[in-house]
């Protein structure tokens, strides 16, 4: 897991008496904070962003594979995917944290792992439609790879709109900030991305600068509503 896009863990600790239990985990430390409050306070040149982007991506596709060997990984499904869940290091590139939501896939088995507590639901803003309508084969360790690249589409939408080109920008805003409540529940994001096939507003002004273009395409492919139809994450780290 040893990675420059995946944050680092550093140690683990546990303490407490015989009626309370304090669980610890000590990872880096990145002092520009989430990428969602990075947005909110940072206009972005086409350089920034296209490294925000392909540095997160970077860390998607590392997760997402197998590594065979003594030193190897197997391959992981983030699960929760979302601007908050991403820091930004000094250098201005992307670090991918929070793995509770995380599922594992044993090719030797044939076995998918997924974390033990009853809310791996992720977040619900993000969620891809075939979540939100029960749709998810979960007996496919694909599927759970297709939700994290519906996440990272809506994601990629949130860093494109901080990207300032033609005079304009626009405000740091999460996705479908315009069509669902500041904490939508459950049944509001299934009617807006499920039943409705809404997806975020691309803005006109991206159509004139080559590099939005190519971004509002990326993440168009991303939040497909079919799950095959979408990139996977090393096709999406190349297409940067």
């Amino acid at each position: 897991m040893r990675h420059e896009n995946i944050l680092g863990f550093i140690a683990a600790d546990i303490r407490g008496s015989g009626s309370w239990t304090q669980n610890f985990l000590i990872t880096e430390y990145h002092e520009h904070g989430s990428l969602r409050d990075y947005l909110r306070t940072n206009i972005l040149d086409q350089r920034a962003m296209l490294q925000l982007a392909f540095t997160a991506s970077n860390g998607l596709a590392h997760l997402h594979t197998e590594i065979c060997g003594m030193q190897g990984k197997p391959a992981i499904a983030h699960g929760d995917i979302k601007s908050s869940n991403i820091l930004i290091k000094k250098n201005g590139t992307c670090a991918l944290g929070d793995m509770a939501m995380a599922t594992r896939f044993l090719s030797d088995t044939n076995e998918i792992n997924t974390a033990s507590h009853a809310q791996r639901v992720g977040t619900k803003r993000y969620m891809a439609p075939e979540h939100l309508d029960g749709s998810m084969n979960r007996d496919s360790f694909e599927a759970y790879k297709m939700t994290d690249i519906y996440s990272f589409g809506l994601v990629l939408w949130e860093i494109a709109r901080r990207c300032f080109a033609r005079g304009i920008v626009e405000d740091a805003e999460l996705a479908y900030f315009d069509c669902v409540s500041s904490e939508p529940s459950f049944d509001e994001m299934r009617r807006v991305v499920a039943t409705e096939r809404r997806r975020p507003d691309i803005p006109n002004r991206w159509s004139g600068d080559d590099c939005l273009r190519t971004m509002a395409k990326l993440m168009s492919e991303c939040w497909n509503p079919n799950p095959a139809a979408r990139l996977t994450a090393l096709r999406e780290k190349k297409r940067q």
